[in-house]
């Protein structure tokens, strides 16, 4: 019962942060928003769904080629699994899926999981290296675009807050240290066993994290991270021609793919970060802000399908398959 409250606490804060986007826009466009998302292309919803079906499949080969080093050898099939429930479980809490793709994985293939972890973190630099590659052609491509909205980001994020949200940044700092003493204060006799419990599992994680730099196949672990990139701005160009008007070229689909991979991060799964991101480079490439902002969120349900349809199958497949082979 508590992890279905936590589930439906985070699905009703999806929802509010889909209502506060939509809100966003003045009344007098909402027709034009409408509209747009009447006269789409719904078909092209398919295609986005092979395409980041098969990013997230070569997003699983790699991971497996990280462990190689470490001496484990996972299924396609489970690794797979796992990859989709971790997307899954990150439309509720944000990171929770890494955590959890891990525990999976190590369950069904009896393999460590803070070490499986260490090779999450080594994953994850990659692909912050590899956004910035992104960043970097985007900024060749269209470095108006890709500055005035750096500029804009700037701004809004030096914008003097009200006093109501520095108090509450004090009450939260004063909450967080009445905490932790709170914790050191009951876990104090077991301190030595956690710092030993703490050790090993950091032990493990730099020892994942190493296992990166001794890849046997590392041609094939760059062509995996290319494929998956490149799959990415192929599903973001496709899906630009899902609405009337935002039809735009590879150049413009980097600089959204940029942008809207930060709103991924921001909020849970992305809601209303990613749909306004798209919506702002869309705008400074000439879009009406309202078409972007309707294309942002027609892109954005695709993704969010794909994870929950794909997501789903696999929490119930998975079980299954490890079951009859057992």
């Amino acid at each position: 019962m508590g992890k279905f409250l936590k589930i439906g606490f985070f699905f009703l804060l999806g929802i509010a942060l889909i209502w506060w986007s939509l809100h966003q826009i003045p009344a007098e466009e909402w027709t034009k928003f409408t509209l747009a998302l009447k006269q789409s292309k719904l078909w092209i919803v398919f295609p986005v769904f092979i395409i980041l079906g098969l990013s997230h499949f070569l997003r699983a080969l790699r991971w497996r080629l990280i462990m190689e080093p470490l001496g484990y050898h996972p299924g396609i099939a489970n690794t797979y699994f796992a990859v989709l429930i971790g997307y899954l479980a990150n439309l509720a809490i944000p990171r929770l899926g890494e955590v959890l793709k891990c525990t999976l994985l190590a369950k069904y293939e009896h393999i460590p999981a803070e070490k499986i972890v260490g090779t999450i973190v080594a994953e994850r630099a990659f692909d912050v290296i590899s956004l910035g590659i992104v960043f970097l052609m985007a900024l060749g491509l269209q470095f108006n675009v890709i500055e005035a909205g750096w500029n804009q980001l700037k701004t809004q994020a030096s914008a003097p807050s009200s006093s109501n949200e520095g108090n509450w940044k004090i009450y939260l700092i004063v909450g967080m240290g009445i905490l932790l003493v709170a914790l050191f204060l009951i876990l104090r006799k077991r301190i030595p066993t956690l710092v030993a419990s703490i050790k090993n599992i950091i032990c493990g994680i730099w020892e994942g994290v190493i296992s990166a730099t001794k890849l046997k196949q590392q041609k094939l672990f760059f062509l995996y991270s290319f494929g998956i990139w490149f799959l990415y701005l192929l599903a973001t160009y496709v899906g630009l021609y899902a609405t009337q008007g935002t039809e735009s070229s590879f150049a413009t689909a980097i600089s959204c793919l940029a942008y809207a991979s930060i709103g991924m991060i921001l909020t849970p799964g992305g809601i209303g970060a990613y749909a306004y991101f798209m919506a702002k480079v869309l705008e400074l490439n000439g879009v009406d802000y309202t078409l972007g902002l309707a294309n942002g969120t027609l892109q954005w349900f695709s993704q969010f399908l794909i994870v929950i349809v794909l997501g789903g199958l696999s929490l119930i497949l998975l079980p299954i398959i490890n079951k009859q082979a057992k």
